[in-house]
């Protein structure tokens, strides 16, 4: 048993993620304003040289957020970035204004950044220059950690005893001029978000997880940029109605256009056309304007210029020669979904079987999800295919082809193992 294993083991040790430390009132205080109050927003160059050259003179840690425009602006772009450093203090900066911060970037990069939810923040910070070289992300942590609520306003409520106020994370950010009270929420977020680190640093050492979680925040800051989602009309809600590969074409002509002009307008995709309209007209196949108009989403409110433009993507459709229309599924590259494996091979779903079992009772004994001890899909494809000998060595380098840290090599090694072997173990009970 690994020191982790045992300290996770005892229950008086183990953290809740239910309410705060002992040190700290039992009674959350309301995290009302910045300790300097609401910095104001750069969008120049010359303020911005200005919070360059602070942070730089900073030290320590620096605290990383940005706001995104998520369902009213098109792409995940940022707008508004927050930042905070020992030394420096916070700043908001409007990066429509100051697009290009590699600079701030560059002046950063010697340090840890703090990020919540590395991950979704990361691919816009990266469009507008800023790519850290070392990270600590807050969620990850108490993730790890075996906090059961991992959102920023519970974990700084549950860790440091302080409430924040969460009721602008929807708004669209791509305002301007920004209200105050969204610039006010905003630099709150990053207002404790080293404390957050600190603490969790030191809860993730006490339980021997330390080490577990550098890692996992090195493959984070390591990782290249995900490439474009194959055919990402096959992800419109609903997609599972429409069977026909006729009917595909239709989705497929509709989400093209639809994005196309969402692009052209800067809007959510979702606000142009909605996905149950797309699937409607798919599945209704309609033959003019007319017939368009009385599926649901093409109401009354929708213009004869926007019908047009939508019937002529279903004709499009319609119109396609039998051999581009596009095929059912996708091409898949790993095992078949888990459901299918006891008709395709009996044996590699009594594995699959075996193995999750393992891994769910390993991970409850780490107090930490078992997403986070090892994903589903590299079990499934150990299981699928397994090594012709599943000892240490095998499996181990097995598990770290497709991706597991060190960490979870040496932790799940061992109980997958142990579930690849029973079948060795029962064949002989099956032999007449």
């Amino acid at each position: 048993m690994t020191d982790a294993q045992e300290t996770a083991a005892d229950s008086s040790l183990r953290t809740t993620g239910g309410g705060p430390p002992d040190d700290v009132e039992s009674a959350p205080i309301p995290l009302l304003e910045p300790r300097e109050g609401i910095p104001p927003v750069i969008a120049d160059d010359a303020a911005l040289a200005e919070v360059i050259a602070a942070f730089a003179a900073g030290t320590g840690p620096v605290a990383v957020d940005a706001e995104r425009a998520s369902g009213y602006r098109y792409g995940q772009r940022a707008y508004l970035v927050q930042l905070r450093r020992e030394g420096a203090g916070s700043a908001l900066i409007d990066p429509v204004a100051c697009p290009d911060l590699s600079g701030l970037g560059e002046a950063i990069s010697d340090a840890e950044w703090v990020l919540h939810a590395a991950t979704q923040d990361l691919p816009c910070l990266r469009e507008i220059g800023m790519i850290p070289t070392s990270l600590f992300d807050t969620e990850l942590a108490g993730r790890l950690a075996g906090f059961p609520r991992v959102g920023l306003g519970a974990m700084v409520e549950s860790v440091l005893g302080f409430v924040l106020e969460k009721g602008h994370s929807a708004v669209d950010w791509s305002t301007r001029p920004l209200p105050e009270p969204w610039l006010r929420y905003a630099a709150l977020d990053v207002e404790l978000l080293v404390d957050l680190r600190d603490a969790l640093e030191k809860e993730l050492d006490r339980q021997g997880k330390l080490d577990w979680a550098r890692q996992e925040f090195d493959a984070i800051a390591a990782a290249e940029p995900a490439p474009p989602r194959k055919d990402p009309w096959r992800r419109t809600s609903g997609m599972h109605k429409v069977r026909r590969r006729r009917q595909m074409a239709v989705v497929r002509e509709l989400w093209e256009t639809r994005d196309q002009v969402a692009q052209r307008r800067d809007i959510s995709p979702g606000k142009v056309l909605g996905d149950g309209a797309i699937v409607e007209a798919a599945l209704g196949l309609p033959a003019n304007v007319h017939a368009l108009a009385a599926l649901n989403g093409f109401g009354h409110r929708m213009g004869r210029r926007q019908l047009d433009q939508w019937q002529a993507a279903v004709d499009r459709a319609r119109e396609l020669p039998d051999v581009e229309l596009p095929q059912p599924g996708q091409p898949v590259t790993g095992p078949p979904p888990p459901r299918a494996w006891a008709d395709k091979d009996p044996a590699a779903a009594a594995r699959l079987s075996a193995a999750r079992t393992a891994v769910s009772a390993l991970a409850e004994q780490l107090n930490m999800p078992q997403e986070n001890l090892i994903t589903p899909d590299t079990v499934r494809r150990v299981c699928w295919e397994p090594p012709s000998t599943p000892d240490n060595d095998s499996v181990g380098a097995a598990l770290a082809g497709y991706g597991a840290r060190r960490w979870q090599v040496e932790l799940v090694t061992p109980v997958l193992v142990t579930a690849l072997s029973l079948e060795a173990v029962q064949e002989p009970l099956d032999t007449p």
